[in-house]
């Protein structure tokens, strides 16, 4: 499985060091074209990004020929996921008989994959990653796209590409600058992040949903735990009004930490990080010389953590495509929009889901389950059905290597 060094025959600037941003541009420069990833960050190092590796991925990895030395990355390992539902512990996931190498969800801080994949990358010699890189517009000339504009330690540079890959995420200036249509769908939550000081004596608490509520999550981070509490759309003001004692109460009542602990660790609202939930993507990925994929492309809620699943799958697809056509200097948008079409499926359905589970999550109940749902609750294999919709997805891509 040793990379393909050739000659560049052609070349990609990609906007965005994320998950997609920083494996398109190793499986590119892998195929021997010429890769210059601006990251605008000087380093990758940034709390509550999205933190899970799931089997597909770590399948991926397999393929490239370095799971083993990738695993051997500080990580956490679930089999299954569970709920707290009616104050009792229930499976919602299990990923035990999913057809791929590894049956378990990774929890790895994003920075360590990040760096592992740059590092790979990193040897390749037509591999290039700028930190401190910020975009500032795109170069255009007769309708097509050709290069970016961006500022690099305080000094503007012009940066000219056969193709531009927009993967900086779902607040996008790649997308924006290119006038893209979004669709957007809407979400009736946010998410506040906070961290919890681990303690030898804390019991070997599962990753999930706990609370009859479902609105506070726990994520073993090895010294700490990361815990998210989910809170109705733009209600972050009405509860920094009332102050910090009134916020750890309501902690207190979803969480399996008593209320002196919380507040030894949340003295503040410093303490605590909104994330804003979006779900959108773009009506068209793709325009002359320019493509978005990843969040970029398609801002995922944070159920199911399946972000960045996503993005890898459009990363594989992307070179699986491209390459070619690129090498040889005949891409044309028809390659772009087939990209599209092929991850048009696995996004709606994603999304579709993450939606339905979203508006269920906020109905109240006024009357007993209906026969149905007592029946499904009762199935075996519902937990093996989200398993696999949460640790593969409704379509898999494969490295062409």
């Amino acid at each position: 499985m040793s990379p393909n060094t050739e000659s560049a025959a052609a070349s990609c600037c990609i906007v965005g060091g994320g998950p997609a941003g920083l494996m398109l541009g190793y499986l590119l420069a892998r195929k021997g074209i010429d890769v210059t990833v601006l990251e605008k960050h000087r380093d990758f190092l940034r709390d509550f990004r999205g933190d899970t590796i799931h089997p597909s991925t770590l399948d991926i990895i397999w393929q490239l020929g370095f799971l083993d030395e990738f695993l051997k990355l500080p990580h956490q390992r679930a089999e299954k996921l569970y709920g707290e539902i009616n104050g009792k512990e229930t499976t919602l996931a299990d990923f035990s008989h999913l057809p791929t190498q590894c049956k378990f969800i990774a929890f790895m801080p994003q920075w360590d994959f990040l760096n592992f994949i740059a590092g790979k990358a990193a040897v390749l010699p037509n591999f290039r990653l700028i930190h401190n890189a910020q975009m500032l517009s795109l170069q255009e000339d007769n309708g097509k796209v050709t290069g970016v504009m961006a500022e690099v330690d305080g000094e503007q540079q012009a940066f000219h590409a056969d193709l531009v890959v927009g993967c900086d995420g779902r607040n996008s200036i790649v997308r924006e600058q290119a006038g893209m249509e979004i669709r957007r769908f809407g979400a009736p939550r946010d998410v506040l992040w906070l961290k919890i000081n681990k303690r030898p004596d804390d019991p070997e608490w599962s990753m999930g949903h706990r609370g009859p509520k479902k609105n506070f999550i726990m994520i073993d981070r090895g010294d700490y735990w990361q815990c998210g509490y989910s809170i109705a759309k733009d209600s972050l003001d009405a509860l920094k009004a009332q102050g910090i004692p009134p916020f750890i109460d309501l902690l207190a009542e979803v969480s399996p930490f008593g209320r002196a602990r919380l507040q030894e660790d949340i003295a503040s609202w410093d303490d605590v990080r909104l994330l804003v939930i979006r779900i959108d993507r773009l009506k068209e990925w793709a325009k002359p010389g320019l493509l978005c994929i990843g969040d970029a492309a398609h801002a995922m809620s944070p159920i199911g953590g399946v972000g960045v699943n996503l993005a890898i799958q459009d990363a594989v697809a992307t070179a699986n495509i491209i390459t070619q056509p690129l090498k040889s200097g005949t891409l044309t948008l028809r390659h772009l929009k087939r990209i599209q079409r092929r991850r048009t499926f696995p996004t709606w359905a994603t999304q579709s889901l993450q939606i339905m589970i979203s508006r269920a999550g906020q109905k109240k109940r006024t009357k007993p389950p209906s026969r149905m749902e007592a029946w499904l609750r009762g199935r075996k294999f519902i937990p093996f059905l989200f398993g696999r919709l949460i640790g593969v997805g409704f379509y898999r891509e494969i490295p062409k290597l």
